[in-house]
């Protein structure tokens, strides 16, 4: 399946998957969950009776790769962009392979990026960040100073609240990688931003602090910059200065991005340079012409900021097909929540007419991606493949019907809608829709 295929195109995608093309349990055979362990093979392996290459030789040395690549055999496994998405690669976005993946740390390499102007140079020695508005005292920081202050580790998500945007329409991109690959799941390092706003003296505030605003702008060209109420920056918000151990990656905002655990991802703003307590919000374009929920109305909703549970199975899935065949299978895939922590995620392989409970790899972490197991033995039949997730508020993923009955199909954003995947009896998938 080539790049053109994994993408999925609307011309070319119009006539097989269209809302409604295929009906919950229609030709979609039943298989028992628990599967055992996979069958050895009972023929000879030439790869344990001959003496192969790799073992006959020297490997590279040590300064072969200072620092690490992924082996050439796994090149595939990239991020990826869809041209016809956007007029240019400058205010664009890459996916994070995120069918290709496991466990719930994203590799900082494989981690999608969305920029509005492009990914900037900026050295650490030019770095500022400025602290004004409503304090006592004004402030500026260099790099250095950060790296002074306290710091925590927090692993947390971070989605694009256009993340699945193309879907609400109908089944449009094809593979996992396309439809909810705007996201990423990593450890963040950095100084909590109540720590810096109290350097700058915000305890004159008192109660007014429900009242009052922080309007974070970056430094790249476009000025990206979002309101936050300022009991969210007290709360949990992180000045992030390393990701995954490391400097953060140009494209995640080097040297220092802000970060606000489970809401959108263009609050997160990158390249932060700049913080302003004020009485009210900014109103910037990001946060009314944009990223902003347009209902069938015309009407809006205003500040959106939370991403809702959501799921999906990334294997089987469009770019993952099922190779071996009929015997056990393994279906994974990963979900999260903005308002808490996942507490149980179940899987359908009938499009929703009957649930299995997934097995999840560890216990939910608050705002954080957690990974699901369902063991089945797969006997060849077509599946209608999705999952559906249920988070710590008690509130359980929608179907995507559901929202559209409340919202229409005028939005971009906050799709949280249940994906289906159409397995079919060779292995292949597609991206379609059941009729709820």
């Amino acid at each position: 399946m080539d790049d053109k295929e994994r993408q999925g195109n609307p011309a070319t995608n119009a006539a097989l998957s269209r809302r409604g093309f295929l009906r919950a349990g229609a030709a979609v055979g039943a298989m028992a969950a628990g599967a055992g362990a996979a069958r050895a093979q009972t023929q000879p392996d030439p790869l344990i009776t001959e003496v192969q290459p790799w073992a006959s030789g020297w490997g590279d040395g040590v300064d072969a790769t200072p620092y690490g690549l992924p082996i050439e055999f796994e090149d595939d496994v990239i991020r990826r962009n869809v041209g016809w998405l956007t007029a240019d690669t400058i205010s664009s976005i890459n996916f994070t392979p995120i069918h290709a993946l496991d466990g719930t740390i994203t590799p900082t390499g494989c981690a999608f990026e969305r920029h509005h102007s492009g990914a900037i140079e900026l050295k650490k020695e030019d770095y500022r960040l400025m602290i004004n508005g409503l304090v006592d005292k004004p402030l500026v920081f260099t790099y250095e100073d950060l790296e002074r202050f306290p710091r925590e580790n927090r692993t947390y998500f971070l989605e694009c609240a256009a993340n699945s945007g193309m879907e609400w329409a109908g089944a449009q991109l094809n593979g996992a990688q396309f439809t909810q690959g705007m996201i990423h799941n990593m450890q963040y390092s950095g100084i909590p931003l109540r720590t810096l706003l109290e350097e700058a003296g915000i305890t004159n505030l008192g109660d007014q602090i429900k009242d009052k605003w922080v309007y974070a702008e970056g430094a790249d060209a476009s000025s990206n910059g979002r309101s936050i109420p300022l009991e969210k920056a007290l709360d949990d918000c992180l000045v992030a200065i390393k990701a995954n151990g490391e400097a953060l990656r140009k494209e995640h905002g080097y040297p220092v991005r802000l970060v606000v655990p489970g809401w959108e991802g263009n609050m997160w703003v990158k390249w932060l340079r700049r913080l302003e307590v004020t009485d009210e919000a900014v109103q910037s374009r990001e946060e009314t012409s944009k990223y902003t929920d347009t209902l069938a109305d015309g009407t809006s909703r205003k500040w959106t900021w939370v991403m809702d549970a959501k799921s999906v199975v990334t294997s089987p899935s469009p770019q993952m097909p099922i190779k071996h065949g009929k015997g056990p299978l393994v279906i994974t895939g990963m979900a999260w929540s903005g308002r808490g922590h996942i507490t149980k995620v179940d899987v359908s392989i009938d499009g929703g007419a009957n649930w299995q409970e997934a097995r999840l790899a560890e216990p939910g972490t608050d705002k954080a991606v957690s990974r699901f197991y369902l063991e089945i033995d797969w006997d060849g039949s077509e599946m209608l493949l999705q999952s559906r997730a249920t988070d710590s508020t008690g509130y359980v993923q929608p179907t995507k019907d559901a929202l559209r009955a409340i919202r229409g199909e005028n939005s971009v954003y906050h799709n949280n809608g249940i994906q289906t995947w159409w397995v079919k009896e060779n292995g292949e998938s597609e991206n379609v829709e059941v009729s709820s």
